[in-house]
Formats: C-alpha cells, sequence, structure tokens
C-alpha cells in the first residue's frame, strides 16, 4: 500500500463542510503526500511540538537545565487541558513542566515554559528546520481581546509532518535532542485522533524500534474551538511520520465537529495499514 492511499483517505473528507489538511512523509523510504499540505491553518496544541523542540535543544545545548525550577506565576494560568491549574504547588523543574506539556497538553506548564524561551526563539528554530509557516503567535489565553493575536498558533500541516520527520531522523537540532522529544511525545495520553483506530499499544516498551508484530505511536494532539490536529509519527515495517488538521466554521455546529473527527481517524487507519507494510503494493 502506497501513501497515495493516505491522500485517497483525506479527500474522502472533500464533501464536508471543512478543510482537513493532511501531509505524510514515510521517513526511510522517501516518499511524501500531501492534501492541502500548505495551507496555513490553526494548529492549536499540535503546535506546542515546536516549544518542546526548543525547550529540548536547549537543555542539549545547556542554555537550560532539566532540573531549574521554575516557578509558575499568576500570568501563566490557563484553563482548558492540564493540571498545573488544579495543583497547590507552584515550583515544577523545566523538565517537569515539558513532561506536563507533552503528556497532558499542560496549557499552565506550556506558558511557563514559553515565558522562559520566548516565541522569538521557537520562530527561529522553525526558520532554521525549514518550517517557516509553523508560528507561536502568543501564549495560550482563556479570552482572546482585540488587542491580543487571533489564535496561539498557526501551521500547515507539511511543517507539522517535517518537524515530527527531523526528530525521527535524528535532525532536529541534534540527535539527542531529537530523541528527548520522541521522548516527550511517546508520553502523550491523548489517541482519541490519528490513533483512535490504530492497534496499537501506548504502552508498549522499545520505542522508536518497531515491534515484531504490531505498531507504536507517538504524537501531539490540538483541540480549539472549530480545530482538531494531530502530529506525530507510527512505527511499524514502515516508519510514518504524519500531520493532521481538521478546521471548520464553530457556527456549524457540534455534527461538523463529529465529521472532523471521524474524518482524521479515517486517515489514521489509513496511515496505520500503509505502516503494516514493508514496500509500497
Amino acid at each position: 500500500m502506497s501513501l497515495a492511499q493516505v491522500a485517497a483517505a483525506a479527500r474522502r473528507s472533500a464533501a464536508l463542510p471543512l478543510t482537513l489538511a493532511v501531509a505524510a512523509v514515510d521517513i526511510d523510504g522517501g516518499e511524501t503526500v500531501g492534501v492541502h499540505d500548505h495551507t496555513v491553518l490553526p494548529v492549536a496544541s499540535a503546535s506546542k511540538l515546536l516549544l518542546l523542540a526548543e525547550v529540548s535543544r536547549r537543555l542539549d545545548t545547556g542554555e537550560l537545565l532539566a532540573d531549574r525550577p521554575v516557578e509558575v506565576l499568576d500570568e501563566d494560568m490557563a484553563d482548558g487541558t492540564g493540571l498545573l491549574r488544579r495543583m497547590s504547588r507552584r515550583g515544577w523543574t523545566v523538565e517537569d513542566l515539558a513532561w506536563l506539556t507533552a503528556s497532558v497538553s499542560d496549557n499552565t506548564a506550556t506558558n511557563a515554559l514559553l515565558r522562559l524561551v520566548g516565541c522569538e526563539s521557537t520562530a527561529r528554530l522553525a526558520e532554521e528546520l525549514g518550517l517557516g509557516r509553523l508560528t507561536l503567535h502568543d501564549k495560550v489565553r482563556d479570552i482572546r481581546g482585540p488587542d491580543v493575536p487571533a489564535v496561539f498558533a498557526t501551521g500547515t500541516a507539511r511543517d507539522l509532518a517535517r518537524l515530527v520527520t527531523h526528530a525521527v531522523r535524528g535532525t532536529m537540532s541534534s540527535p539527542a535532542a531529537s530523541a528527548r522529544l520522541l521522548e516527550w511525545m511517546r508520553a502523550n495520553t491523548d489517541h482519541g485522533l490519528v490513533p483512535a483506530l490504530v492497534d496499537h499499544d501506548p504502552y508498549a516498551p522499545g520505542f522508536p524500534n518497531p515491534l515484531p508484530d504490531g505498531l507504536l505511536v507517538a504524537n501531539k494532539t490540538g483541540t480549539d474551538t472549530g480545530v482538531r490536529a494531530d502530529a506525530g509519527v507510527i512505527v511499524g515495517a514502515r516508519r510514518l511520520a504524519y500531520a493532521v488538521v481538521a478546521h471548520w466554521d464553530p457556527a456549524l455546529g457540534p455534527s461538523t465537529q463529529r465529521a472532523a473527527v471521524h474524518a482524521i481517524r479515517d486517515v489514521g487507519r489509513t496511515l496505520a495499514a500503509c505502516a503494516r507494510r514493508r514496500t509500497a503494493e
């Protein structure tokens, strides 16, 4: 099965009142496919991969220390996904905050890390990696007024998939930084989008080495009003980096949201079928 089948799965959503952007990369074979993959869309928390990539780079260079204490400030607090806003402690380490950002997409942890490194540094890293349309515009906010960016982050499916490809190939900024980002992604607890219909064990040891029989997944999802996004890698007989972003008008109601989730899961099922086969059919 070739990655053309992934593109075909994406195009099945063409009649739906939404944009479904898909990019998939056969990391070892070099095949790449995309549908609307150059379209800049809101990507919600999937963009936190770029923040985590910059944190991992700084840990590698020594600009940040993993055990450096970080005081979570009132200005960091954000509702939505995460745990820190509900916990009594205010002091955490850089590595604690990274794990929380990766595993439960903690918005407060994200804001604390972003305060440490700044949006400008994530923009520089994106440019260095050839991901010029993946942008963190602002911190996570409960309410967005007219004086702040309209969305937290924007990007393309192609750039998100490329970032994951860099991590898997060890070319993100260094092999060690790349491996650390993959380890964080592996801890993600949200497997409700691309991996939802993929027969995989999220706790199987050995990642990123393939299992004798089965698939491994590492990913980062994003959820916002009118947005669902997922970027990651499926490891089987082939290693496939992917990104899927759905965007729609929230006024269309919950039925469109459900259709978007089903469309993303359909792409995930096709990605899994491709990952199971060593060579294209």
